[in-house]
């Protein structure tokens, strides 16, 4: 798997399944692999029925398909495919019309803390994910260029994007004038002693939360994953092509940006045939 390139928490889901899947083969009394048959899969996937949603199951099978495939096992993969787990498409949430305009001005004002701001306004224009903000070092930034390089968390794939003028000044205030002097390489750290790096995705939620407050939009999520959703769907509109976006956003498939395809209203009207008229009796 480490040949393939794939992430680490990737690598761990696939694990992980191979592991459940092998320890109810073991409590089942079937002592190796090769004793088992297709029915062993769907017991296998009924038994998770009661820690699993319905609509989750897609990833259980996801995630329980690579050791099939490794140990060659056809028929134990045709019992999988026969278990009929859909995958569920939700409706990619943004922002409203006009939230926007409402919390860029929030945050250049000068009125909430340089550091939120600059946080909400990665997230808000670039679609960078939680984790790849916290683990920003100062060295990630060129100055000069208006570039921003990183090695993404969740993919392990390099990824190098511009920044918006009004996103590299909120930056520059918050790494001149407001950030706490420390030896450690992450751009954003705590604002109280001990001024350690950011924790985790919860800390970045409540300061794109309060951001948002702050601006007089109080009925949406401000998540970096819906502000994600939003800067995907901005370039959509714009007419960005697909691998364009998926470049931007660090996909490591140009197939992960296809459900932003969901939010395109205007697109999707055009795809929409005509009803064929009524034949008269």
């Amino acid at each position: 798997m480490e040949r393939r390139g794939l992430a680490t928490a990737t690598r761990s889901a696939y694990g992980r399944a191979a592991r459940e899947y092998l320890l109810f083969l073991e409590a089942s009394g079937i002592t190796s692999l090769e004793a088992a048959d297709g029915t062993t899969v769907f017991a296998y996937l009924e038994s998770l029925l009661d820690r699993w949603a319905a609509s989750a199951m897609w990833t259980v099978v996801s995630n329980f398909r690579p050791l099939l495939t490794h140990v060659q096992r056809h028929d134990l993969l045709d019992a999988l495919t026969m278990a009929r787990a859909w995958r569920w498409h939700q409706l990619v949430p943004v922002l409203a019309d006009g939230d926007e305009q409402l919390v860029i001005p929030a945050c250049t004002c000068g009125d909430v803390p340089a550091r939120d701001a600059a946080i909400t306004m990665l997230a808000l224009v670039t679609g960078l994910r939680a984790c790849d903000i916290i683990a920003l070092r100062l060295m990630d930034i060129d100055w000069r260029s208006s570039t921003l390089g990183i090695v993404q968390q969740k993919t392990g794939n390099p990824l190098t994007l511009p920044l918006p003028a009004a996103v590299l000044s909120k930056l520059a205030d918050y790494v001149l004038g407001d950030r706490p002097a420390s030896d450690i390489e992450n751009v954003f750290l705590r604002s109280l002693a001990p001024h350690l790096a950011l924790a985790d995705h919860a800390t970045i939620y409540a300061i794109t939360r309060r951001i948002f407050r702050a601006a007089g939009v109080t009925q949406t999520k401000a998540g970096t994953r819906m502000l994600r959703h939003h800067a995907a769907t901005k370039l959509l509109r714009a007419r960005t092509p697909l691998p364009t976006i998926s470049a931007i956003l660090g996909h490591s498939s140009p197939d992960s940006t296809n459900v932003y395809l969901s939010d395109d209203t205007e697109q999707m009207r055009a795809c929409v045939l005509p009803m064929p008229a009524r034949p008269r009796p």
